[in-house]
């Protein structure tokens, strides 16, 4: 992640900032995302479904669920037999992602709850697997997010982070970079019309958010272990996955009883494609 500067300021990623930007763009948004990633997006979100299965009846929870892509393919990979929440702060985001789910018919099985991430209204170790995609880098603190995730996960349950990256080997970074700033935010400014803000906004998020080790490191800070990252698409996407400690000796996680050995003793692991 690059460091910011007077020529590359901190993005302002304020909960009223980005609560507005993405209310604009709703109707427009799931338009935009597929042809802005050629539609590798549904792509991106069926491997995520399929790296991280439903297993068991315990419900699942999407955060940053935007329009719901995530949850309504959780929905489907469990054949309508476990119960999924979106939560999202954003409520014309919600309002589609409500349309979605009525149109697909699985509307009684999702629940959709305007939350924010860095203070989930669930109750502690509640869901078997709590993911997100593409909506980490909007959440104003990345660790609290993740500490929030990781609280409402179950022990033994697994987090999941979908998020864009920039690929690590040349000539595709350079070009990918290029296009991310040149040409992303023009493609966006002509479909979103009312806000290229929003595709302004997109690649100076991703420029500045974390990857690879480093968001792993945020993952082990939060209390997950046995972390891999996927590469997807030549690295332009990157699913991490993370375990969350079961409770040991007078109910203290490992972590808590030897702080600094999950990160010392199992590295996270990059999987290839």
């Amino acid at each position: 992640m690059p460091e910011a500067t007077a020529a590359n300021p901190t993005v302002d990623k304020s909960n009223d900032r980005v609560r507005r930007m993405f209310g604009e763009i709703a109707p427009r948004y799931d338009l935009l995302n597929h042809l802005l990633s050629m539609n590798v997006d549904r792509y991106w979100r069926r491997r995520t479904v399929k790296l991280v299965p439903p297993r068991g009846a315990a419900p699942i929870l999407d955060v940053c669920t935007g329009t719901g892509d995530l949850a309504l393919a959780y929905d489907r990979a469990a054949k309508g037999q476990v119960r999924i929440t979106g939560a999202d702060f954003c409520p014309e985001m919600l309002e589609m992602a409500r349309q979605k789910s009525e149109q697909n018919a699985c509307q009684h099985r999702i629940d959709w709850v305007e939350a924010d991430t860095q203070a989930l209204p669930f109750d502690d170790d509640a869901f078997q697997i709590v993911c997100v995609a593409f909506g980490l880098r909007n959440v104003a603190d990345t660790d609290q997010g993740l500490r929030e995730m990781t609280r409402v996960c179950r022990p033994g349950g697994r987090v999941a982070v979908l998020e864009f990256t920039t690929p690590r080997r040349q000539p595709l970074r350079g070009l990918y970079g290029w296009y991310f700033r040149n040409v992303l935010p023009r493609i966006g400014q002509a479909v979103a019309r009312n806000n290229s803000a929003a595709y302004e906004y997109l690649p100076e998020s991703v420029g500045q958010f974390y990857e690879y080790e480093q968001l792993t490191q945020r993952m082990e800070g939060a209390g997950l272990t046995e972390i891999a990252f996927h590469p997807l698409t030549f690295g332009i996407a990157t699913l991490y996955v993370g375990r969350k400690v079961a409770p040991t000796v007078g109910g203290l996680s490992e972590a808590e009883i030897r702080p600094g050995a999950l990160a010392s003793e199992r590295p996270p692991t990059e999987v290839p494609q």
